[in-house]
């Protein structure tokens, strides 16, 4: 028994070691699959877990993954992020850098005509000026870009120009403008209402649903420039049924389910009263646009094109997500360009109302 117990013990000091090696080299968690609305929420998650090591994130739509960047070699980092379901990117700039770029831009070079963004799949701030910007002002903007150091920021030059897109769901009409009705809510008193543009907020204060018509609403709030682009317009008939969902055209409906935050890399599609049903991606997030009226920050930017009357249409997802408020941007439908979009999740918060069915 004493040799059979020693045998044992010599068996155990063999096979341990092996074990923790093959725990050692177990391959790394493979990312999961994710939804964008989901991609998003994990991306706000490890944002706040990680810190200063955080760089920001993009999705997938193909692999539907999201990539987390990751500033530094720390491996409990790394592991944190990849136990948590995301694949890793080890990058240069730390999206407080990033930030503090894009603040200084704002101090040095918020010439109208200008735009910036942070890019995560670049891992720099995506500067973006448009025809009108030339002589003074476009070395200003050079210089501040080169003055926040290799690698943080680069600009690209558009053929058009930033203007907002006052005139595309549904179209309404308000003081000889015409803007697009975005998504319907209910108010924190329990009202019915949508919400809009802000720029189509302070341009009337009360809107109809056909062109010379009677009011329908009248505007209860409204951001334009500042911290945001959008307004909250009530019915006037408290009794009025005001479906969450978005009209595509030819009695299609897309119900809208909740507000969700948006993700760089995400399918979106946006309608518009002028231009109809449009998609294309997101490429931007905490995007900054110099309008000839002035400043506005905190937006979402993307590729899907735009044209006057549809400020205020909704962004949204297949899935019946609402992402956005469509603001402004350059270029048309003919030759593309740059959209930028009020985060309905701020609008929301800002106005106290709620939207979505639920389900």
């Amino acid at each position: 028994m004493a040799v059979g117990g020693a045998g044992a013990l010599v068996a155990a000091a063999v096979l341990l070691p092996q074990a923790n090696a093959s725990q050692t080299d177990s391959p790394e968690p493979a990312p999961k699959a994710l939804s964008p609305a989901a991609a998003s929420e994990l991306a706000s998650q490890l944002a706040s877990r990680l810190g200063s090591a955080f760089g920001g994130a993009y999705y997938d739509a193909d692999k539907q993954q999201i990539t987390v960047n990751v500033v530094g070699n720390d491996n409990n980092v790394i592991v944190q992020a990849e136990k948590a379901g995301a694949a890793v990117r080890s990058v240069r700039n730390s999206i407080s850098t990033l930030r503090s770029g894009a603040q200084t831009l704002k101090q040095r070079a918020g010439v109208p005509g200008t735009a910036w963004a942070v890019d995560p799949r670049t891992n720099q701030i995506l500067v973006t000026a448009d025809r009108t910007v030339t002589g003074e002002k476009w070395d200003t903007l050079e210089s501040t870009v080169r003055s926040l150091g290799e690698g943080v920021a680069r600009i690209q030059k558009s053929a058009g120009e930033f203007k907002t897109f006052v005139e595309g769901g549904d179209a309404i009409f308000g003081g000889g403008a015409r803007c697009s009705l975005g998504f319907n809510v209910t108010t924190a008193e329990g009202s019915p209402g949508f919400l809009t543009a802000g720029h189509c907020g302070v341009a009337a204060s009360q809107w109809s649903d056909a062109q010379g018509g009677a009011p329908i609403g009248t505007v209860q709030a409204a951001t334009f420039p500042g911290d945001g682009d959008f307004a909250l317009v009530t019915y006037d008939d408290p009794a009025t049924q005001a479906a969450s969902a978005v009209d595509t055209g030819d009695g299609q409906l897309v119900e809208i389910r909740q507000a969700a935050e948006a993700a760089v890399g995400q399918q979106v599609f946006r309608m518009g009263s002028t231009t109809g049903l449009r998609d294309g991606t997101v490429t931007g997030l905490d995007a900054t646009v110099n309008y000839p009226e002035g400043t506005v920050t905190g937006l979402i930017q993307t590729d899907v094109c735009a044209e006057p009357g549809d400020s205020g249409g909704s962004l949204f997802t297949e899935d019946g997500s609402a992402i956005g408020l469509t603001s402004g941007g350059s270029g048309d439908c003919t030759f593309g360009g740059e959209t930028f979009f009020q985060p309905v999740t701020t609008a929301l918060a800002a106005v106290g109302a709620q939207i979505g069915t639920g389900a």
